[in-house]
Formats: structure tokens, C-alpha cells, sequence
């Protein structure tokens, strides 16, 4: 078996092919808040803070595309990390008042998160990470995740700070 790979390796970004680049800035920035970094004609490079880009779209092949029909291979969802749980509960409130349907919630022990799907049918989890000391262990202290239910009311009611 090959070595680890470093521990200092991150996911980037992702790049997103989609049927409309307005449509889904109207989403990406219109909805979640993310800020339009460069605008080309069939593609759109977003991010959070400053960043080159944390999402590229684009229509290169895929201008007026539908989704990937089930049982096709792809990718399953993207994941948004907040840093905060206040974070992730302003990021719910936007999605609810935007009337986007919800496709889950779950607290991970790890994580607490949402699912929904973009404007073109990707798969989006929004989410925050709890502090490492309260990861759920077991006795030799290997991480045990878990689907539980998430109090999605309960989080909208966070304030920010």
C-alpha cells in the first residue's frame, strides 16, 4: 500500500457544468451569498472572501443541459464547510426564504448539515464542523459517525455574531 498522502492536502474547488451561468449566480450569489470573482461568457467564477474561486460554472457543454438521469454515475454532492454553526444557520435562513426545498438534515456527531440541490440538480451539503473534542469515539478513540436528526428550527433561531 502507497504511503499517505500529505496532511496538508485540501480540496480546492469544485467546477460545476450547468445549463444556465445566470441562473445559477442568481443562486450561488444571489442566495448563499458567495461573490462574483470573474463573469466570462459561459462560465462564472465565485467565492467567499477574496478567494480566486471556491465554484467555477459553466456552459461549455452543457448550455441548456438537464441533469444526470438517476442511476448514472457523477458527482453525488458538493459540501460548503462554514465556520460557524451561526454561519451555517444564516445559510439555512437564505435557502428557506428562497422557498429551495430542503432534501435533508443530519447531525454527523462530526458535523451538523444540510442537503439540497442547486438550480441544475447538483447535490449541495452546507455545513459546519463541531469542535474536535466533542467528535464522538469510541474506546481505542477511532471517530464514530452518525446520521441523526438535526433540529433545523432550532438552528434557524441562532443569531449571528
Amino acid at each position: 500500500m502507497a504511503p499517505p498522502i500529505h496532511p496538508g492536502v485540501r480540496i480546492g474547488h469544485v467546477h460545476l457544468k450547468v445549463a444556465d451561468v445566470d441562473r445559477s449566480l442568481a443562486f450561488y450569489c444571489g442566495v448563499l451569498g458567495f461573490e462574483l470573482v470573474q463573469r466570462l461568457p459561459q462560465a462564472a467564477f465565485i467565492s467567499a472572501g477574496g478567494y480566486h474561486h471556491h465554484i467555477g460554472l459553466n456552459t461549455w457543454t452543457s448550455r441548456g443541459g438537464s441533469p444526470p438521469a438517476r442511476g448514472t454515475t457523477g458527482l453525488f454532492h458538493a459540501a460548503i464547510l462554514y465556520p460557524t454553526r451561526e454561519a451555517l444557520a444564516d445559510a439555512v435562513r437564505r435557502v428557506l426564504a428562497a422557498n429551495i426545498p430542503l432534501d435533508g438534515a443530519a447531525d454527523h456527531g462530526v458535523s451538523e448539515a444540510i442537503y439540497l440541490h442547486d438550480p441544475d440538480g447538483n447535490g449541495l451539503e452546507l455545513y459546519w464542523d463541531k469542535p474536535e473534542k466533542e467528535w464522538p469515539r469510541d474506546a481505542k478513540g477511532n471517530i464514530e459517525m452518525y446520521t441523526r436528526e438535526l433540529d433545523v428550527a432550532g438552528l434557524t433561531r441562532l443569531e449571528s455574531h
